[in-house]
């Protein structure tokens, strides 16, 4: 039985242990209402441009596979089959293409087509293009990947308030890495493909390559995507992360840099606050400076894609495959 000095004693430590709780609780960052609000703002713009089902993939032109011996490393570039219907007045790439686009249209992982990898061994600048079976197919899921992309730009906060040409800038030179990142979402660790669906649109690097890409683009890309797939983010960091990378003010030909770098520094503190709050350890350790690698990761990869997709582009009969869309971004490139 305790005496009331030890009751009391037992009470004060109680006591003093609930304030000390309280205190190191009110210490720990929180969101700010703004802040969450952002957060809630791109999950909608990804979840509206995103469709987890792929059901439009069946839209494209169909994957043709050749046999495993056929050796293609080509790179992919997007065929959009559907029309862009405008949804506002903004010609936002001073071309018919990029005028509008319709709010119904959801972005997918499609990316991966573009980002698969290839058999052979030889460089990218020795690249047989005479079996590039899936470029049609490809190309058609690279267009509609780079459609969802704008559409997803648009919706981020503060991205309307820059001039026109720097979100044709911005969307030009961020495009590809974008999806690269959102193809992390239909990427599987345990066969590395690209699963959007059936077994029609389950991606394999062998598929990459017979589009046009070779391995100095698909073995880093690959290495990429087993990376980000392991740090396991939520989906809130990955929505920042797609919005951080796309409003990046030392790209090539931007105008406003401090508009653009203010719109990305507050991303980026809502970033880190959301890891601070939100993300449990052991995964929040480190977990922002592995997000910014990252996206040095892709900028690597971006100027790979660009090398292939030039040496494609200079072929006639592939780049008549191109849609528009995809000429208008990846062929009049600022990098």
């Amino acid at each position: 039985i305790l005496t009331d000095e030890e009751v009391q004693r037992k009470r004060e430590m109680i006591l003093k242990r609930k304030e000390e709780e309280a205190l190191k609780e009110s210490l720990k960052p929180k969101l700010s209402e703004e802040q969450q609000k952002v957060i809630d703002v791109l999950l909608e713009a990804h979840r509206k441009t995103y469709d987890p089902t792929y059901a439009d993939f069946t839209k494209f032109r169909p994957p043709v596979r050749s046999s495993p011996s056929n050796r293609g490393a080509a790179r992919s570039s997007s065929l959009l089959t559907q029309d862009l219907s405008s949804e506002d007045s903004t010609d936002l790439f001073g071309s018919d293409a990029f005028s509008t686009f319709p709010e119904s249209v959801e972005p997918q992982m499609f990316s991966n087509l573009v980002l698969s990898e290839e058999n052979d061994e030889t460089s990218s600048m020795n690249i047989d293009f005479s079996h590039l079976s899936m470029l049609p197919h490809l190309a058609d899921l690279v267009s509609y990947s780079i459609q969802k992309v704008i559409g997803f730009a648009k919706m981020i906060p503060g991205f309307r308030d820059l001039a026109a040409e720097d979100q044709i800038v911005l969307l030009k030179s961020s495009a590809i890495e974008v999806i690269m990142l959102r193809s992390n979402q239909s990427f599987t660790l345990e066969d590395m493909t690209w699963t959007c669906g059936s077994n029609d649109f389950k991606y394999r690097i062998s598929d990459v390559t017979q589009a046009g890409h070779s391995m100095d683009l698909l073995e880093p890309l690959v290495k990429f995507q087993v990376g980000l797939k392991k740090l396991n983010l939520h989906e809130e960091e990955h929505v920042l992360l797609m919005a951080i990378c796309i409003l990046s003010p030392d790209r090539p030909g931007v105008q406003d840099t401090s508009l653009v770098e203010s719109l990305q520094d507050r991303l980026s503190e809502i970033l880190q606050t959301y890891i601070r709050c939100r993300h449990p350890p052991p995964g929040s350790r480190l977990l922002y400076a592995k997000m910014i690698q990252k996206l040095a990761d892709l900028r690597s990869l971006n100027e790979e894609h660009s090398k292939q997709y030039r040496c494609l582009s200079f072929q006639p009969e592939h780049s008549m495959q191109l849609t528009p869309l995809v000429l208008e971004v990846f062929g009049n490139e600022i990098s």
